[in-house]
């Protein structure tokens, strides 16, 4: 979601909905958007009053009567089918009760669309899955590309998507041209400066986030590392590691690519907005209890470093600095780091065991070197990414 493209008043209501949540800094998301706390404060009170611009008063009058469903029941029940044709009963009857106060049971919904000929995926034999979530928003985020679908002028788009593991909330969903290392910084910068900064972020082994099993740092992996957030990657070949960007997808599928080729880039981002928003706002989240995820999401109270400063490290740790080719000169030996980090300064840090060290930088820890073994070259133990220094906060 580049922030450049969006408008005016799509910014004033993401303002209100992040300023409206219990125990925002409202001072430091007026400081975000960059606005004055007068401006925010009054942006604020007319949201709470009003709501949205243009959105009239909800109606209070019940949509049922007794023993049969109404005329005006089965319209509001068929229109908002007709908004998103990817939804069933549950989703429907809970955004009627979302906007009107009340609603129709699920079933009732159902048993509309089936009479009015539309057709609805039963789900049998639907698989129930144990869910895991973050106790809280921002501890974790899920990152990954959308694969890619053709554009009608022959190029590719590559949906970039950012989701908020505990609130499903979506950071960003971007239309890019190619899966370049700066494409993707760029546009999480963007998402970076206005939610602030995650725990943690989750991606997969590939390119631009891992060269591989074997190889899971890469300069945007840096740029994370550097600004305090810790990368772990997935499990490789098992993408329900990252099950609920995954679940995001689907709906991304079906509710907004699932048309015809879009013109261009411009228009990919048009449609990827509008999806974007109704999914934040106004689409009922079956494993939220159906209500959508804005509700559960709060902006990180940790802001974006345009300069990170410099990388500190403990009294005991030995700091070296990686020269061009991928190396530490350490204890008399030589040991290989990836790439990534070279002309960085990182920190060998002694274990339990002596002549065992594990290697960090910053808080990332990289891998482990064991200087007993003879050679021109310390041997790698483990290489484990996602581990984090003890000495980081809790």
């Amino acid at each position: 979601m580049p922030f450049s493209e969006v408008s005016r008043m799509d910014q004033r209501l993401e303002f209100c909905r992040l300023a409206d949540a219990p125990g925002a800094n409202k001072a430091q998301l007026c400081a975000r958007f960059g606005i004055s706390r007068q401006t925010g404060y009054l942006w604020l009170s007319r949201y709470r009053e009003t709501g949205a611009a243009g959105m009239a008063e909800r109606s209070r009058r019940p949509l049922t009567s007794p023993g049969r469903t109404g005329e005006d029941v089965e319209a509001a029940v068929l229109a908002v089918r007709a908004e998103h044709p990817a939804w069933g009963g549950r989703k429907i009857a809970a955004l009627l009760r979302q906007d009107r106060g009340v609603a129709p049971a699920a079933s009732t919904v159902t048993a509309i669309l089936k009479r009015h000929g539309v057709s609805l995926d039963a789900g049998a034999g639907r698989t129930v899955y144990t869910r895991f979530e973050h106790d809280r928003p921002n501890a974790l985020w899920q990152m990954d590309f959308k694969g890619h679908v053709a554009l009608a002028s022959g190029a590719r788009l590559h949906p970039l998507t950012v989701l908020d593991d505990h609130s499903r909330f979506s950071l960003c969903v971007a239309a890019c041209a190619d899966e370049r290392t700066e494409t993707v910084k760029s546009h999480l910068v963007e998402v970076l400066r206005i939610y602030g900064l995650p725990d943690r972020i989750m991606t997969d082994n590939g390119a631009p986030w891992g060269n591989g099993p074997g190889d899971r740092f890469t300069p945007l992996g840096l740029f994370l590392i550097d600004q305090d957030i810790a990368i772990i990657h997935a499990r490789p070949y098992h993408p329900q590691t990252m099950g609920k960007d995954e679940r995001f997808h689907r709906s991304l599928k079906a509710e907004a690519l699932a048309g015809p080729a879009f013109a261009d880039l411009a228009a990919a981002q048009h449609e990827l907005d509008r999806f974007r928003e109704s999914y934040n706002t106004r689409r009922p989240h079956e494993a939220l209890g159906l209500v959508p995820p804005v509700t559960r999401y709060q902006a990180s109270a940790r802001s974006y470093r345009e300069t990170p400063p410099p990388a500190e490290y403990g009294p005991d740790d030995r700091v070296r600095k990686i020269d061009t080719t991928g190396h530490a000169s350490f204890q008399g030996r030589k040991v290989r780091v990836p790439k990534a980090f070279k002309t960085r300064a990182v920190a060998f840090r002694p274990t339990a065991t002596d002549g065992v060290f594990d290697l960090f930088y910053r808080r990332q820890y990289i891998k482990t070197i064991d200087l007993r073994v003879p050679g021109p070259r310390a041997k790698t133990v483990r290489d484990v990414s996602e581990r984090v220094s003890p000495m980081s906060p809790a």
